[in-house]
């Protein structure tokens, strides 16, 4: 005869306390998660800063004001090189004959296509370069392609079904039970909580290997627009991919264990930085405010993740910081206090590649981890992105 509901819970009622505390403890002590490496993929198209300068004076038309605009913003950038998956931002006059492409045509003139015709371009490159980063991540890992359990891909600048990480898991070969699992559109602080993900596998699975891997391509929702907004964005962000392994068994060597995670919010600069879909590429507004408010909220973002593990300001040895652009790093340098040459590696990755979104911030820690440094030392990571989120991360050297 079957129990009544009031009988069943009576039988289990000291089991399931009892169970529910268990694995409740175990996920707070946890298994460390250790960052073992990153690898990056690049896009084939490099172009000089002031060659993309020349262009865009020509794309946009541009008249006297946005002219000066450029001459102030381009030179100004902190950025040498950027990447792209496409071959159309080289300087008119560099060319022997223009050619056509996705945003100009047979003449040289700017053609503003479509978001379909824009998001067909990103499916194909995306996916290619999903399949690269991800393969170079594990190649250089240790691990092999039957020990992966989890995929997380990241990615703001195109969608599409079945997504980069099945591509990922048939492009690498990988366990057809891998967990998938994806990112969408959070904008340049997405690495934080794919990597947040990552830890809360391997705090309940000792045994788990978890590659992430960031695709942006930015420069495909290119618009041809004066205002002020447009002409920033237009300046800075550029096209790049990443992978990073992810795990609970300790490296042998090297790597960085992910001691802790904490997101801000600064509300009052949610207008200043967002991102839509429009009928012409994805509409982005950058505000010349952003790099303010970044500079102001760094140090009370950071205060809940250092109190997380008894430390302060002074108890962090490096510094990875999303380089934005030029005007955020000064200003979080300005408002944590920090020495001249504490964000170099930043400065870095920004002067060679322009803000590849979400990428970005995995190009800088890829350079913290094979700069090497003694175990213990402390390395604080920080992103920013709609909301406005401020996201942190706090690394240690195993």
């Amino acid at each position: 005869m079957p129990l009544s509901l009031k009988a069943y819970l009576t039988a289990h009622a000291a089991v399931v306390p009892a169970a529910r505390h268990t694995a409740k403890s175990y996920y707070r002590g946890g298994v460390p998660a250790f960052l073992t490496n990153i690898e990056t993929a690049t896009p084939a198209y490099a172009y000089d800063q002031a060659s993309v300068q020349q262009t865009m004076a020509t794309w946009t038309n541009a008249d006297r004001r946005t002219s000066r605009l450029l001459g102030r913003i381009y030179p100004n950038s902190g950025i040498k090189t950027r990447h792209s998956v496409v071959p159309d931002f080289k300087a008119l006059e560099d060319q022997d004959s223009p050619t056509s492409g996705l945003f100009v045509t047979e003449d040289g003139k700017f053609k503003n296509p479509s978001t379909g015709e824009r998001n067909d371009r990103y499916k194909h490159e995306a996916s290619a370069l999903f399949v690269e980063a991800g393969r170079n991540a594990l190649g250089a890992s240790g691990f092999k392609a039957s020990d992966v359990t989890h995929v997380v891909t990241v990615s703001c600048t195109g969608f599409y079904a079945p997504g980069p990480d099945l591509d990922v898991v048939l492009g690498l070969d990988l366990p057809k039970d891998t967990e998938r699992y994806h990112l969408g559109f959070m904008g340049c602080y997405a690495a934080f909580p794919a990597m947040r993900m990552a830890k809360s596998f391997c705090d309940v699975n000792e045994n788990a290997v978890v590659l992430v891997v960031a695709v942006e391509l930015c420069t495909l929702h290119l618009q041809p627009k004066q205002d002020t907004d447009s002409v920033i964005s237009a300046s800075v962000f550029a096209d790049g991919a990443a992978g990073a392994v992810i795990t609970g068994r300790k490296p042998q060597a090297g790597g960085l264990e992910m001691k802790a995670f904490k997101d801000a919010l600064a509300p009052e600069g949610a207008s200043d930085m967002a991102w839509t879909i429009g009928d012409t590429g994805f509409d982005m507004v950058l505000s010349a405010y952003v790099p303010a408010i970044v500079g102001e909220k760094a140090e009370a973002a950071l205060k809940p993740l250092l109190d997380s593990v008894g430390g302060d300001l002074g108890s962090v040895d490096r510094w990875a910081v999303h380089p934005g652009g030029r005007a955020i790093l000064d200003k979080v340098e300005a408002g944590l206090g920090l020495d001249p040459d504490a964000l170099n590696v930043s400065r870095e990755v920004l002067a060679e590649n322009g803000n590849l979104s979400s990428v970005t911030i995995l190009h800088v820690l890829k350079r913290v981890l094979e700069d090497g440094g003694k175990p213990g030392e402390r390395t604080a990571a920080l992103a920013f992105g709609p909301g406005l989120t401020v996201a942190t991360g706090l690394f240690e050297r195993a």
